[in-house]
């Protein structure tokens, strides 16, 4: 997958839990999951404006476009 999910990098960053994460933009510990180990469809703005506000970041410190090795 080109896009590479960072959520993990800024949790660490933060040294918070992806419990703690997930109680402060109020989604559940299992979907935070699958949005941070890369397994989501989609992401919704809400969601992704409630990450960068907890972990104080930008949008693109948690999501990266990297070419396929195919390419």
């Amino acid at each position: 997958m080109p896009i590479i999910v960072d959520i993990d990098v800024m949790m660490a960053k933060r040294k918070i839990s992806v419990s703690g994460l997930a109680d402060l933009i109020g989604i559940t510990p299992a979907n935070l999951a699958v949005l941070k180990n890369g397994r989501a469809k989609a992401v919704r703005f809400t969601t992704l404006e409630a990450l960068c506000e907890a972990l104080e970041c930008q949008p693109g410190d948690l999501l990266r476009w990297e070419r396929d090795s195919d390419d």
